[in-house]
């Protein structure tokens, strides 16, 4: 395989006037200094539709398939015509600084309705593209839009707590809500098709520069979203509609009580009779999305902890197994090789790596983990790592290198870290002698947080596992990146060969 590095910046995380990023301008910059400074990979978070209840955590979605409107760009639209620019003018002045979710969202909900009724009246050209659009994804689309709807109509209740009728999907009861849910309904299809209209546009012009995308696939999903809603036999709920048992993993490296995450667990019973229809459909739709995807906590399809619902804490869970070869193998039917990688961080026994291993998924190496004393550290100590694994300096769940360094790291990890250098690092350069290691070592694709490569502290970090606070909301500010940054990557990328070209 070919060296080659690259970097993670979700797409919330780069500059925009309209307060969070998305997929206009910018974007395209960015995807331009990729190339530029010889990066092959543009890795990101979930696309999927976040929300302020739930934290606006990309991991936490009403949506397994959709995509977020919050990153519909206003500036695209004025350029395709679905907006004039005078319907940008009444535009809030946003700060330069975190993303404000509940202002950007009231800015981008008012812009997509003018851009609805706009289309709705006189669609033209388009019409016959966003009906193709409705027919190629209904699969998923039906009934998100139709989910969002109710969810709207019943006050933005969780959909355990709607009708008995509408819970249990009997769908000709609509009855006197049906005019109302129509226009919802056809409103929330076009938002969809503009976020994947502009979502494959960017796509391409990476694919263009020579840049592969990366995308990130949760594996657990919300309880109050459309895919619990609509397939409730998936999960282990009860009667009600209820988790009888929700998600975490025990006490780990960010939380001595564990991380309680609350999801519904999947039913692996049930969808080993379907032949897993419901998980390859979500992996071959975010392989239309991306070129490389991501399955974050992988090890969950081997064994995952079960925690019985009410519980306040992670610690009283429990592992069961996953059927991981035979989904695997089913898998392995459906899509082409060499398109996931296995987020495999956590608490991995030499049994689900015996079973990761089997599978011969590129794994992840993630160098501030490998300075400690336990055995976990030496398999992401650099002189272990393998040419299919990725190696990162942190991932968006660590601090920044830089924050690590400064208020994390222990005094014998530093003694460590010091050893592997060769010489005491101070805190100004700890950033880029992580990079150096990243990018030497024989790990075939080197990920650099955008955050280390700015050299930023604490501040900036992405999110805190289990953490209480204001997450998900840094973002890159505007000139932040310079030729001199761009040069001096691209130099480091080409002295350990990961420059093709």
């Amino acid at each position: 395989m070919a060296r080659r590095s690259g970097i993670l910046l979700h797409v919330t995380s780069l500059p925009s006037r309209f307060g969070i990023g998305d997929l206009g301008p910018e974007a395209y910059r960015f995807a331009d200094f990729l190339h530029r400074a010889g990066q092959r990979v543009w890795q990101i978070l979930p696309l999927a539709p976040t929300d302020v209840r739930m934290g606006n955590s990309p991991y936490s979605s009403s949506s397994a398939f959709a995509g977020n409107s919050l990153l519909i760009s206003p500036e695209r639209l004025v350029e395709e015509g679905f907006l004039s620019r005078s319907d940008l003018s009444g535009a809030p002045r946003f700060r330069h600084g975190d993303i404000d979710y509940r202002l950007a969202a009231a800015f981008k909900e008012r812009a997509l309705s003018v851009a609805w009724r706009r289309f709705s009246t006189c669609g033209g050209r388009l019409q016959t593209d966003y009906e193709a659009f409705c027919l190629s994804e209904r699969h998923w689309l039906d009934d998100f839009s139709l989910f969002m709807a109710l969810t709207t109509l019943f006050g933005s209740k969780a959909w355990n707590r709607w009708s008995q009728e509408f819970q249990d999907r009997r769908i000709k009861v609509l009855g006197s809500h049906i005019e109302e849910a129509a226009p919802l309904i056809e409103e929330e299809k076009f938002h969809q098709y503009l976020f994947f209209r502009q979502w494959r546009a960017l796509k391409d012009y990476c694919n263009g520069l020579g840049v592969l995308v990366m995308g990130d696939l949760s594996y657990y999903v919300h309880h109050d979203s459309a895919d619990v809603w609509g397939n409730p036999t998936l999960f282990k709920l009860d009667e009600r509609g209820r988790s009888s048992f929700v998600s975490g993993v025990p006490p780990d490296y960010f939380s001595r009580t564990g991380q309680l995450w609350g999801n519904p667990v999947y039913d692996w019973g049930v969808l080993r009779k379907s032949r897993y229809a419901w998980w390859v459909s979500r992996v071959r739709h975010n392989l239309k999305l991306f070129d490389l995807v991501r399955i974050d906590h992988c090890r969950g399809l081997v064994s995952y902890w079960e925690v019985p619902a009410g519980s306040r804490t992670a610690a009283k869970g429990k592992w069961v197994p996953a059927p991981a070869g035979d989904f695997f193998r089913t898998l392995a039917r459906k899509i082409p090789p060499g398109s996931l990688v296995a987020e495999d961080l956590g608490f991995i026994t030499p049994e689900v790596r015996a079973v990761l291993d089997g599978l011969g998924l590129p794994g992840m190496r993630v160098l501030q983990f490998a300075f400690g004393s336990g055995a976990g550290s030496q398999h992401h100590a650099p002189h272990n790592h393998i040419e299919r694994d990725f190696v990162y300096t942190g991932t968006h769940d660590n601090n920044t290198v830089r924050g690590w360094f400064d208020g994390e790291i222990k005094m014998e990890e530093k003694d460590r870290l010091f050893a592997y250098l060769g010489k005491a690092v101070g805190a100004e350069r700890v950033h880029e002698a992580m990079i150096r290691l990243a990018l030497m070592s024989v790990a075939g694709t080197a990920i650099i947080p955008m955050q280390d490569l700015l050299g930023l502290g604490g501040k900036a970090r992405m999110n805190l596992p289990a953490g209480k606070g204001n997450y998900w909301r840094w973002r890159l500010q505007p000139g932040q990146i310079d030729r001199r940054l761009e040069q001096w990557l691209r130099e480091m990328t080409g002295t350990y060969g990961r420059v093709q070209g």
